[in-house]
């Protein structure tokens, strides 16, 4: 049985410390997904937290038959989704927010960036699944899993996602 697969069974009996040890390896791929994701870091630090909440209280239904990466990614999506129905966005009530230059460096550089443009230009389950296979390096499976979408699927919005 994998080191890995010891921590599952011991973090359901109840272990605190074998479940820090089992997510700790993830925790950083992770919040850079959920980054790319949330609109400033206080939200993808919220969705981490989040997540790994859902994940702990959750732990029980855990299918080895995937791995813990994908169940992982899986429980942060369908956060993200259901947190993004509840989100109240504050800008508007803020005033000065856009003639902010610190905001305008910020944008010029995220311009920049390869994945900032992924996430203009790519609806939210594309862009998922292409930081899944890209960023992640999980298998289209695995993607296909974490995002409830059948394998053809995955495969052929890979394929648009590079298009695009």
């Amino acid at each position: 049985m994998s080191n890995e697969l010891q921590l599952i069974e011991k973090a359901k009996t109840g272990s605190v410390e074998a479940f820090t040890d089992l997510v700790e390896s993830y925790r950083g791929r992770l919040f850079r997904y959920l980054l790319t994701r949330c609109d400033n870091y206080a939200d993808a630090e919220d969705a981490l937290q989040d997540t790994m909440i859902s994940a702990y209280k959750y732990l029980h239904s855990y299918n080895p038959q995937w791995r813990f990466s994908t169940w992982l990614y899986r429980i942060a999506i369908r956060n993200l989704i259901s947190n993004k129905d509840d989100k109240i966005t504050e800008l508007g009530e803020l005033g000065d927010a856009e003639n902010d230059p610190l905001d305008h460096v910020i944008a010029a550089s995220e311009r920049q960036n390869l994945w900032s443009s992924a996430r203009r230009l790519l609806n939210d389950e594309v862009y998922t699944a292409m930081w899944l296979r890209y960023a992640e390096d999980m298998s289209v499976r695995d993607i296909a899993s974490a995002l409830d979408r059948s394998v053809s699927w995955t495969k052929v919005n890979l394929m648009r996602g590079r298009n695009t």
